[in-house]
């Protein structure tokens, strides 16, 4: 057991601070290590990233393009063959609780086949999802 007296950093975890500028003898005197004149040499002489000495920047050169919808809605998708986990009536908060989506709204998508007869309460349905569901013994519900 170690006494706090005997505590020491790790070997090689402490360094002595390079002093620059301190005169020719210690190595790093005169420009200190920044070599002659130049952007780098000077106080604050760093480019922003992307910047290209003046010229305009690849970002400005390129094309604006796309268009993004604001008022799209965006669905959590679950297959049908996700469904054969569950039992009874499946909703939202069924599906929340097993892990299967993280947000609502929900479409249930006709991947796969279901092996038993439910009741599916959703915001969506793809035709082949709600015909597998049915074919199953199952119904769909739409939720508004």
């Amino acid at each position: 057991m170690r006494l706090l007296s005997q505590l020491a950093p790790a070997p090689g975890a402490k360094h002595s601070i390079k002093r620059l500028g301190r005169g020719r003898g210690s190595g790093l005197g005169q420009t200190a290590g920044k070599g002659h004149k130049g952007q780098l040499a000077r106080s604050g002489g760093r480019v922003r990233r992307g910047f290209e000495g003046g010229q305009t920047p690849l970002s400005r050169r390129m094309p604006k393009f796309g268009f993004t919808n604001y008022f799209r809605t965006e669905y959590s998708v679950v297959n049908i063959d996700q469904l054969n986990k569950l039992d009874g009536s499946v909703g939202p908060e069924e599906l929340l609780k097993a892990g299967l989506i993280h947000r609502t709204p929900v479409k249930i998508l006709g991947e796969g086949e279901l092996k038993k007869s439910l009741t599916v309460k959703a915001h969506k349905f793809s035709a082949k999802a709600k015909e597998l569901i049915e074919k199953a013994g199952g119904k769909t519900e739409v939720i508004e």
